[in-house]
Protein backbone atom coordinates (compact mmCIF):
# COMPACT_ATOMS: atom_id res chain seq x y z
CA UNK A 1 0.00 0.00 0.00
CA UNK A 2 1.44 3.42 -0.80
CA UNK A 3 1.60 5.84 1.86
CA UNK A 4 -0.56 8.51 2.27
CA UNK A 5 2.19 12.20 1.92
CA UNK A 6 1.91 14.33 5.06
CA UNK A 7 -0.36 17.43 5.53
CA UNK A 8 1.92 20.20 3.21
CA UNK A 9 3.20 22.46 6.04
CA UNK A 10 4.87 25.07 2.76
CA UNK A 11 4.01 25.34 -0.56
CA UNK A 12 7.34 23.48 -1.42
CA UNK A 13 5.78 20.48 0.53
CA UNK A 14 2.82 21.17 -1.58
CA UNK A 15 4.62 20.72 -4.42
CA UNK A 16 6.29 17.15 -3.16
CA UNK A 17 2.95 15.85 -2.27
CA UNK A 18 1.20 16.46 -5.34
CA UNK A 19 3.98 15.40 -7.85
CA UNK A 20 4.52 11.89 -5.40
CA UNK A 21 0.97 11.04 -4.77
CA UNK A 22 -0.26 12.63 -8.08
CA UNK A 23 2.11 12.94 -10.73
CA UNK A 24 1.16 16.67 -11.59
CA UNK A 25 3.30 19.27 -12.24
CA UNK A 26 2.26 22.48 -12.27
CA UNK A 27 3.92 25.67 -14.33
CA UNK A 28 4.12 29.13 -12.11
CA UNK A 29 0.38 30.23 -11.82
CA UNK A 30 -1.46 27.32 -11.62
CA UNK A 31 0.89 26.69 -8.59
CA UNK A 32 0.15 30.09 -7.22
CA UNK A 33 -3.53 28.82 -6.91
CA UNK A 34 -3.08 25.67 -6.12
CA UNK A 35 -1.12 27.04 -2.62
CA UNK A 36 -3.49 29.65 -2.19
CA UNK A 37 -6.73 27.40 -2.35
CA UNK A 38 -4.86 25.22 0.61
CA UNK A 39 -3.40 27.60 2.31
CA UNK A 40 -5.47 30.82 2.51
CA UNK A 41 -8.15 29.99 4.54
CA UNK A 42 -6.71 28.65 7.26
CA UNK A 43 -2.98 29.08 7.04
CA UNK A 44 -1.93 32.38 5.21
CA UNK A 45 1.37 32.66 6.37
CA UNK A 46 2.48 29.96 4.39
CA UNK A 47 1.76 31.76 1.58
CA UNK A 48 3.67 34.68 3.29
CA UNK A 49 0.73 37.16 3.11
CA UNK A 50 -1.14 38.92 5.89
CA UNK A 51 -4.16 37.40 7.68
CA UNK A 52 -6.16 40.35 6.33
CA UNK A 53 -5.44 39.21 2.74
CA UNK A 54 -8.64 38.10 0.23
CA UNK A 55 -9.60 34.56 0.81
CA UNK A 56 -12.08 33.78 -1.68
CA UNK A 57 -10.17 33.38 -4.99
CA UNK A 58 -10.67 34.11 -9.33
CA UNK A 59 -9.10 32.01 -11.38
CA UNK A 60 -9.10 33.42 -15.18
CA UNK A 61 -7.68 31.13 -17.26
CA UNK A 62 -7.81 29.78 -21.09
CA UNK A 63 -9.61 27.18 -22.28
CA UNK A 64 -7.96 23.61 -22.30
CA UNK A 65 -5.87 25.69 -19.31
CA UNK A 66 -6.64 23.29 -16.63
CA UNK A 67 -9.14 25.51 -14.41
CA UNK A 68 -11.51 21.83 -13.78
CA UNK A 69 -9.26 19.66 -13.17
CA UNK A 70 -6.69 22.02 -10.83
CA UNK A 71 -9.94 22.67 -8.92
CA UNK A 72 -10.13 18.57 -8.45
CA UNK A 73 -6.74 18.64 -7.24
CA UNK A 74 -7.82 21.30 -4.70
CA UNK A 75 -10.54 19.74 -3.65
CA UNK A 76 -8.78 16.48 -2.80
CA UNK A 77 -6.42 18.00 -0.70
CA UNK A 78 -9.18 19.99 1.25
CA UNK A 79 -10.81 16.69 1.68
CA UNK A 80 -7.77 14.80 2.81
CA UNK A 81 -5.59 17.14 4.50
CA UNK A 82 -8.63 18.73 6.25
CA UNK A 83 -10.79 16.55 8.12
CA UNK A 84 -14.74 17.25 8.25
CA UNK A 85 -14.25 19.65 5.12
CA UNK A 86 -17.38 20.22 3.78
CA UNK A 87 -16.88 21.11 -0.38
CA UNK A 88 -19.59 21.59 -2.86
CA UNK A 89 -19.20 22.26 -6.79
CA UNK A 90 -21.26 24.41 -8.70
CA UNK A 91 -20.72 24.33 -11.99
CA UNK A 92 -22.32 26.49 -14.77
CA UNK A 93 -24.50 23.41 -15.77
CA UNK A 94 -24.62 19.99 -13.72
CA UNK A 95 -22.72 18.41 -16.73
CA UNK A 96 -19.56 21.12 -16.11
CA UNK A 97 -19.59 19.85 -12.38
CA UNK A 98 -19.32 16.22 -13.00
CA UNK A 99 -16.18 17.09 -15.19
CA UNK A 100 -14.77 18.04 -12.05
CA UNK A 101 -16.72 15.10 -10.11
CA UNK A 102 -14.87 12.83 -12.63
CA UNK A 103 -11.28 13.72 -12.26
CA UNK A 104 -11.92 13.50 -8.44
CA UNK A 105 -12.80 9.92 -9.29
CA UNK A 106 -9.51 9.19 -11.24
CA UNK A 107 -7.70 10.79 -8.64
CA UNK A 108 -8.96 9.01 -5.46
CA UNK A 109 -8.24 5.93 -7.39
CA UNK A 110 -5.21 6.23 -6.76
CA UNK A 111 -2.94 3.90 -4.66
CA UNK A 112 -2.37 7.10 -1.90
CA UNK A 113 -5.62 8.07 -1.51
CA UNK A 114 -7.58 4.79 -2.43
CA UNK A 115 -8.45 3.93 1.27
CA UNK A 116 -9.89 7.11 2.13
CA UNK A 117 -13.05 6.58 0.35
CA UNK A 118 -16.13 6.24 2.94
CA UNK A 119 -18.59 3.53 1.24
CA UNK A 120 -18.63 4.29 -2.65
CA UNK A 121 -18.87 7.52 -4.86
CA UNK A 122 -22.27 7.77 -6.25
CA UNK A 123 -23.08 10.46 -8.95
CA UNK A 124 -23.52 13.68 -6.78
CA UNK A 125 -21.07 12.59 -3.41
CA UNK A 126 -17.81 11.80 -2.26
CA UNK A 127 -17.50 10.83 1.76
CA UNK A 128 -13.86 10.18 3.32
CA UNK A 129 -13.63 8.23 6.20
CA UNK A 130 -12.42 11.42 8.42
CA UNK A 131 -15.57 13.05 7.87
CA UNK A 132 -14.69 15.00 4.34
CA UNK A 133 -18.07 15.27 2.35
CA UNK A 134 -17.83 16.53 -1.40
CA UNK A 135 -21.53 17.29 -3.15
CA UNK A 136 -22.59 18.36 -6.70
CA UNK A 137 -24.68 21.50 -6.52
CA UNK A 138 -27.40 21.98 -9.07
CA UNK A 139 -27.31 25.43 -11.09
CA UNK A 140 -30.55 26.49 -9.37
CA UNK A 141 -31.63 28.70 -6.39
CA UNK A 142 -33.44 25.69 -4.32
CA UNK A 143 -30.06 23.82 -4.99
CA UNK A 144 -28.05 26.91 -3.54
CA UNK A 145 -30.12 28.02 -0.39
CA UNK A 146 -30.01 26.66 3.00
CA UNK A 147 -26.41 25.93 2.21
CA UNK A 148 -23.52 26.04 5.14
CA UNK A 149 -20.49 24.71 4.26
CA UNK A 150 -16.38 25.58 3.90
CA UNK A 151 -15.44 25.74 0.49
CA UNK A 152 -18.11 25.75 -2.42
CA UNK A 153 -16.12 25.74 -5.90
CA UNK A 154 -17.61 27.77 -8.54
CA UNK A 155 -16.90 26.36 -12.18
CA UNK A 156 -17.34 28.22 -15.41
CA UNK A 157 -19.01 30.66 -13.74
CA UNK A 158 -19.79 32.41 -17.10
CA UNK A 159 -22.23 30.67 -17.72
CA UNK A 160 -24.06 31.23 -14.12
CA UNK A 161 -27.60 32.62 -13.74
CA UNK A 162 -26.75 35.68 -11.60
CA UNK A 163 -29.40 35.52 -9.44
CA UNK A 164 -27.82 31.87 -8.16
CA UNK A 165 -24.47 33.04 -8.05
CA UNK A 166 -25.63 36.08 -5.37
CA UNK A 167 -27.54 33.31 -3.93
CA UNK A 168 -24.55 31.54 -3.54
CA UNK A 169 -22.16 34.12 -1.57
CA UNK A 170 -23.83 33.34 1.59
CA UNK A 171 -23.40 29.62 1.70
CA UNK A 172 -20.55 29.09 3.41
CA UNK A 173 -19.19 29.34 7.18
CA UNK A 174 -15.74 28.41 9.12
CA UNK A 175 -15.33 25.45 11.09
CA UNK A 176 -12.50 24.28 13.57
CA UNK A 177 -10.76 20.66 11.87
CA UNK A 178 -8.19 18.96 14.25
CA UNK A 179 -5.03 16.88 12.12
CA UNK A 180 -1.94 15.50 13.63
CA UNK A 181 -3.03 16.50 17.70
CA UNK A 182 -3.51 20.12 16.04
CA UNK A 183 -6.72 22.16 15.09
CA UNK A 184 -7.00 24.71 12.58
CA UNK A 185 -9.72 26.61 11.92
CA UNK A 186 -11.23 26.26 8.47
CA UNK A 187 -12.45 29.93 7.41
CA UNK A 188 -15.47 30.03 4.59
CA UNK A 189 -14.57 30.49 1.24
CA UNK A 190 -15.99 30.70 -2.90
CA UNK A 191 -13.77 30.21 -5.57
CA UNK A 192 -14.75 30.95 -9.46
CA UNK A 193 -12.89 29.19 -11.81
CA UNK A 194 -14.15 30.39 -15.65
CA UNK A 195 -12.84 31.53 -19.17
CA UNK A 196 -14.23 35.61 -20.00
CA UNK A 197 -15.45 35.33 -23.37
CA UNK A 198 -18.40 38.08 -22.73
CA UNK A 199 -17.95 41.32 -22.72
CA UNK A 200 -20.70 41.96 -20.21
CA UNK A 201 -21.11 38.66 -18.59
CA UNK A 202 -20.91 37.71 -14.65
CA UNK A 203 -17.75 36.85 -15.42
CA UNK A 204 -16.42 40.57 -15.92
CA UNK A 205 -17.87 41.26 -12.58
CA UNK A 206 -16.29 38.88 -11.05
CA UNK A 207 -13.00 39.89 -12.27
CA UNK A 208 -13.62 43.50 -11.48
CA UNK A 209 -14.45 42.81 -7.94
CA UNK A 210 -10.93 41.06 -8.00
CA UNK A 211 -8.78 43.83 -9.24
CA UNK A 212 -10.71 45.88 -6.00
CA UNK A 213 -9.25 43.80 -3.87
CA UNK A 214 -11.96 41.81 -2.69
CA UNK A 215 -11.11 38.53 -3.87
CA UNK A 216 -7.77 37.17 -5.07
CA UNK A 217 -6.85 36.70 -8.85
CA UNK A 218 -5.21 34.08 -10.30
CA UNK A 219 -5.17 35.01 -14.46
CA UNK A 220 -3.05 32.53 -17.17
CA UNK A 221 -2.67 32.10 -20.66
CA UNK A 222 -1.98 30.26 -23.07
CA UNK A 223 1.67 30.73 -22.88
CA UNK A 224 1.56 29.70 -19.14
CA UNK A 225 0.37 26.45 -20.40
CA UNK A 226 2.79 25.40 -22.83
CA UNK A 227 5.24 22.93 -22.80
CA UNK A 228 8.66 23.59 -22.73
CA UNK A 229 9.85 23.79 -26.50
CA UNK A 230 12.66 21.95 -28.43
CA UNK A 231 14.51 22.41 -31.85
CA UNK A 232 11.25 20.87 -33.55
CA UNK A 233 9.83 24.26 -33.61
CA UNK A 234 11.43 27.37 -35.18
CA UNK A 235 10.85 31.07 -33.67
CA UNK A 236 10.90 32.63 -36.73
CA UNK A 237 7.84 32.38 -38.50
CA UNK A 238 6.31 30.86 -35.59
CA UNK A 239 2.27 31.11 -35.13
CA UNK A 240 2.68 31.37 -32.12
CA UNK A 241 5.90 34.35 -31.65
CA UNK A 242 3.27 37.28 -30.70
CA UNK A 243 2.16 35.32 -27.52
CA UNK A 244 5.44 33.29 -26.33
CA UNK A 245 8.41 36.06 -27.60
CA UNK A 246 10.17 32.72 -27.52
CA UNK A 247 9.71 32.12 -23.79
CA UNK A 248 8.31 28.33 -24.19
CA UNK A 249 12.17 27.98 -24.40
CA UNK A 250 13.39 29.05 -21.37
CA UNK A 251 14.70 26.32 -19.04
CA UNK A 252 14.19 28.19 -16.33
CA UNK A 253 10.52 28.29 -17.26
CA UNK A 254 7.91 25.50 -15.90
CA UNK A 255 6.58 23.49 -18.48
CA UNK A 256 2.59 23.15 -18.83
CA UNK A 257 0.69 20.70 -20.03
CA UNK A 258 -0.03 21.92 -23.36
CA UNK A 259 1.89 20.71 -26.24
CA UNK A 260 3.00 23.14 -28.76
CA UNK A 261 1.48 21.18 -31.50
CA UNK A 262 -2.05 21.16 -30.25
CA UNK A 263 -1.63 25.24 -29.42
CA UNK A 264 -0.83 25.52 -32.96
CA UNK A 265 -3.82 23.73 -34.19
CA UNK A 266 -5.85 25.36 -32.08
CA UNK A 267 -5.14 28.98 -32.99
CA UNK A 268 -5.49 27.86 -36.81
CA UNK A 269 -9.03 26.98 -36.37
CA UNK A 270 -10.35 30.17 -34.70
CA UNK A 271 -10.18 34.09 -34.95
CA UNK A 272 -8.34 36.19 -33.45
CA UNK A 273 -11.88 37.92 -31.70
CA UNK A 274 -11.89 34.01 -29.97
CA UNK A 275 -8.28 33.36 -29.94
CA UNK A 276 -7.52 36.44 -28.09
CA UNK A 277 -10.77 36.37 -25.51
CA UNK A 278 -10.43 32.77 -24.91
CA UNK A 279 -6.89 31.43 -25.08
CA UNK A 280 -5.10 34.32 -24.70
CA UNK A 281 -7.37 35.79 -21.33
CA UNK A 282 -7.91 39.03 -22.68
CA UNK A 283 -10.97 41.08 -22.28
CA UNK A 284 -13.16 40.24 -24.79
CA UNK A 285 -14.60 42.24 -27.74
CA UNK A 286 -18.09 41.52 -27.85
CA UNK A 287 -20.06 41.21 -31.29
CA UNK A 288 -23.55 42.31 -29.37
CA UNK A 289 -21.99 45.04 -27.81
CA UNK A 290 -24.13 48.47 -28.83
CA UNK A 291 -21.41 50.84 -29.05
CA UNK A 292 -18.03 49.41 -30.40
CA UNK A 293 -16.90 53.13 -31.52
CA UNK A 294 -16.66 53.65 -28.05
CA UNK A 295 -13.10 53.26 -26.65
CA UNK A 296 -11.90 53.97 -23.01
CA UNK A 297 -8.56 54.77 -23.97
CA UNK A 298 -9.66 57.66 -26.32
CA UNK A 299 -12.81 59.10 -24.79
CA UNK A 300 -11.92 59.09 -21.53
CA UNK A 301 -10.39 62.32 -20.44
CA UNK A 302 -9.90 65.04 -17.99
CA UNK A 303 -11.73 68.23 -18.38
CA UNK A 304 -9.98 71.01 -18.60
CA UNK A 305 -12.41 73.46 -20.47
CA UNK A 306 -12.44 76.97 -19.18
CA UNK A 307 -16.38 77.73 -17.66
CA UNK A 308 -16.65 81.37 -18.67
CA UNK A 309 -17.34 79.80 -22.54
CA UNK A 310 -19.04 76.91 -22.42
CA UNK A 311 -22.66 75.82 -22.04
CA UNK A 312 -24.12 73.41 -20.09
CA UNK A 313 -26.90 70.89 -21.61
CA UNK A 314 -28.13 67.84 -19.17
CA UNK A 315 -29.51 64.51 -19.81
CA UNK A 316 -31.64 62.88 -17.49
CA UNK A 317 -33.41 59.05 -17.71
CA UNK A 318 -36.20 59.13 -15.51
CA UNK A 319 -36.85 56.06 -12.63
CA UNK A 320 -37.34 55.16 -9.39
CA UNK A 321 -37.12 51.32 -8.65
CA UNK A 322 -34.63 51.40 -11.33
CA UNK A 323 -32.04 54.10 -10.87
CA UNK A 324 -32.47 57.55 -12.41
CA UNK A 325 -29.67 58.72 -14.29
CA UNK A 326 -28.61 62.72 -14.98
CA UNK A 327 -25.76 63.63 -17.14
CA UNK A 328 -24.43 66.94 -17.25
CA UNK A 329 -22.63 67.82 -20.23
CA UNK A 330 -19.87 70.87 -20.93
CA UNK A 331 -20.58 72.38 -25.01
CA UNK A 332 -17.71 74.00 -26.24
CA UNK A 333 -17.86 76.74 -28.65
CA UNK A 334 -16.44 74.35 -31.88
CA UNK A 335 -19.69 71.71 -30.89
CA UNK A 336 -17.56 69.41 -28.48
CA UNK A 337 -19.61 68.06 -25.80
CA UNK A 338 -17.53 66.69 -22.60
CA UNK A 339 -19.83 64.80 -20.28
CA UNK A 340 -18.20 65.83 -16.82
CA UNK A 341 -20.63 64.69 -14.00
CA UNK A 342 -23.46 62.33 -13.21
CA UNK A 343 -25.92 61.90 -10.78
CA UNK A 344 -27.58 57.79 -10.42
CA UNK A 345 -29.68 57.33 -7.37
CA UNK A 346 -32.83 55.40 -7.18
CA UNK A 347 -35.75 55.52 -4.85
CA UNK A 348 -35.82 59.66 -4.58
CA UNK A 349 -38.18 62.15 -5.86
CA UNK A 350 -38.18 64.35 -8.75
CA UNK A 351 -37.71 66.95 -6.60
CA UNK A 352 -34.41 66.10 -5.01
CA UNK A 353 -33.17 65.35 -8.52
CA UNK A 354 -33.82 68.68 -9.52
CA UNK A 355 -32.30 70.17 -6.32
CA UNK A 356 -29.49 68.62 -7.90
CA UNK A 357 -29.38 70.11 -11.10
CA UNK A 358 -30.14 73.79 -10.05
CA UNK A 359 -27.44 72.98 -7.14
CA UNK A 360 -24.60 75.08 -9.06
CA UNK A 361 -24.84 78.04 -10.07
CA UNK A 362 -22.03 78.14 -12.10
CA UNK A 363 -23.37 75.13 -14.43
CA UNK A 364 -26.72 76.01 -14.96
CA UNK A 365 -28.26 74.30 -17.48
CA UNK A 366 -29.40 75.92 -20.78
CA UNK A 367 -31.87 73.01 -21.09
CA UNK A 368 -32.24 69.48 -20.49
CA UNK A 369 -32.91 66.47 -22.83
CA UNK A 370 -35.30 63.81 -21.53
CA UNK A 371 -37.50 61.11 -22.95
CA UNK A 372 -40.80 62.26 -24.64
CA UNK A 373 -42.21 59.64 -22.11
CA UNK A 374 -41.82 61.98 -19.54
CA UNK A 375 -45.08 64.40 -20.84
CA UNK A 376 -47.20 61.79 -19.26
CA UNK A 377 -49.19 62.98 -16.78
CA UNK A 378 -48.93 61.94 -12.94
CA UNK A 379 -52.21 60.17 -12.15
CA UNK A 380 -51.88 61.56 -8.32
CA UNK A 381 -50.77 64.60 -9.42
CA UNK A 382 -51.82 65.79 -12.85
CA UNK A 383 -48.50 67.09 -13.48
CA UNK A 384 -46.00 64.98 -16.16
CA UNK A 385 -42.45 64.83 -15.13
CA UNK A 386 -41.56 66.93 -17.61
CA UNK A 387 -44.15 69.68 -16.51
CA UNK A 388 -42.40 69.65 -13.19
CA UNK A 389 -39.02 69.91 -14.65
CA UNK A 390 -40.16 73.12 -16.01
CA UNK A 391 -42.20 74.34 -13.32
CA UNK A 392 -38.48 74.45 -11.69
CA UNK A 393 -37.31 76.86 -14.23
CA UNK A 394 -35.52 73.85 -16.64
CA UNK A 395 -35.97 74.19 -19.95
CA UNK A 396 -37.32 71.06 -21.31
CA UNK A 397 -36.56 69.48 -24.49
CA UNK A 398 -37.71 65.87 -25.62
CA UNK A 399 -37.25 64.95 -29.26
CA UNK A 400 -39.28 62.11 -30.53
CA UNK A 401 -37.26 59.87 -32.35
CA UNK A 402 -36.32 55.88 -32.47
CA UNK A 403 -33.33 54.59 -30.46
CA UNK A 404 -31.59 53.70 -32.84
CA UNK A 405 -31.48 57.30 -34.88
CA UNK A 406 -30.41 58.44 -31.47
CA UNK A 407 -27.46 55.48 -30.81
CA UNK A 408 -26.33 56.79 -34.78
CA UNK A 409 -26.07 60.20 -32.90
CA UNK A 410 -24.16 59.03 -30.63
CA UNK A 411 -21.51 56.76 -32.98
CA UNK A 412 -21.34 60.10 -35.08
CA UNK A 413 -19.55 61.94 -32.60
CA UNK A 414 -17.67 58.98 -30.78
CA UNK A 415 -15.99 57.87 -34.23
CA UNK A 416 -17.19 60.64 -36.95
CA UNK A 417 -16.54 59.56 -40.72
CA UNK A 418 -14.08 62.18 -40.79
CA UNK A 419 -12.33 64.69 -38.10
CA UNK A 420 -11.74 63.93 -34.45
CA UNK A 421 -14.30 62.76 -31.73
CA UNK A 422 -16.60 65.32 -30.32
CA UNK A 423 -17.48 63.24 -27.12
CA UNK A 424 -15.83 62.84 -24.28
CA UNK A 425 -16.07 61.60 -20.92
CA UNK A 426 -14.70 62.74 -17.73
CA UNK A 427 -12.97 59.71 -15.34
CA UNK A 428 -15.20 60.45 -12.53
CA UNK A 429 -18.50 59.09 -14.26
CA UNK A 430 -17.44 55.90 -13.77
CA UNK A 431 -21.48 55.18 -14.07
CA UNK A 432 -21.49 55.66 -17.63
CA UNK A 433 -18.25 54.42 -18.81
CA UNK A 434 -18.69 51.37 -17.85
CA UNK A 435 -22.59 51.45 -19.13
CA UNK A 436 -21.24 52.63 -22.71
CA UNK A 437 -18.67 49.35 -22.33
CA UNK A 438 -21.19 46.93 -21.60
CA UNK A 439 -24.49 48.32 -23.55
CA UNK A 440 -25.80 45.24 -25.55
CA UNK A 441 -28.01 43.90 -27.67
CA UNK A 442 -30.32 41.15 -26.15
CA UNK A 443 -29.14 37.80 -27.87
CA UNK A 444 -31.97 35.53 -27.08
CA UNK A 445 -33.84 37.73 -29.31
CA UNK A 446 -31.50 37.50 -32.42
CA UNK A 447 -33.81 39.05 -34.79
CA UNK A 448 -34.29 42.14 -32.51
CA UNK A 449 -32.18 45.43 -32.94
CA UNK A 450 -33.42 46.47 -29.29
CA UNK A 451 -30.60 46.76 -26.79
CA UNK A 452 -30.82 44.98 -23.53
CA UNK A 453 -32.38 46.60 -20.42
CA UNK A 454 -30.74 45.37 -17.82
CA UNK A 455 -28.89 47.88 -16.39
CA UNK A 456 -26.15 49.42 -18.46
CA UNK A 457 -29.29 51.12 -20.87
CA UNK A 458 -30.15 54.00 -18.17
CA UNK A 459 -26.88 55.91 -18.18
CA UNK A 460 -26.64 55.79 -22.20
CA UNK A 461 -30.28 56.46 -22.31
CA UNK A 462 -29.92 59.62 -20.70
CA UNK A 463 -26.73 60.22 -22.90
CA UNK A 464 -28.86 59.89 -25.99
CA UNK A 465 -31.58 61.73 -25.12
CA UNK A 466 -28.96 65.03 -24.60
CA UNK A 467 -27.06 64.06 -27.69
CA UNK A 468 -30.54 64.26 -29.52
CA UNK A 469 -31.59 67.43 -28.17
CA UNK A 470 -28.49 68.81 -29.20
CA UNK A 471 -27.91 67.43 -32.50
CA UNK A 472 -31.51 67.40 -33.95
CA UNK A 473 -33.47 69.67 -31.42
CA UNK A 474 -36.95 69.71 -31.48
CA UNK A 475 -39.99 69.95 -29.19
CA UNK A 476 -38.90 72.72 -27.44
CA UNK A 477 -40.82 73.92 -24.80
CA UNK A 478 -40.97 76.67 -22.56
CA UNK A 479 -38.61 77.45 -19.70
CA UNK A 480 -42.04 78.20 -17.15
CA UNK A 481 -44.73 76.39 -16.21
CA UNK A 482 -47.82 78.24 -16.62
Amino acid sequence: MTPMPARPACIDGLVRCVQESLDVRLSAMPLRYLAHAFFADHMPRALGVDDNDPIDAVVWANRGGGKTFLGAVATLLDMVYKPGIEVRILGGSLEQAQRMHAHLRHLFSLPAYNDLIEGRITDRKIELVNGSRLELLAQSQASVRGTRIQKLRCDEVELFDPAVWDAAQLTTRSKDVTYDGRTYTICGSIEALSTMHRAHGLMRDVVEQASAGTRRLFKWGVVDVLERCDDRYACEGCALWNECQGSAKSQDRAAGHLSIADALSLKGRVSMRTWDAEMRCERPKSDDVVLPEFDRDVHVREFVGSEGELRWVLGMDFGYRSPTVIVWGALSPKGVLHVVRERVASRCLLSEHIDAMLEDETRKPSWIGIDPAGWQGNAQTGLSDAQQLQRAGLTVRARRTTIRAGLDLLRHRLRPASGEPRLFISPACEHLIESLERYHYDMTRPMSEEPAKDGPDHAVDALRYLVTNLDRPGALKAGSYL
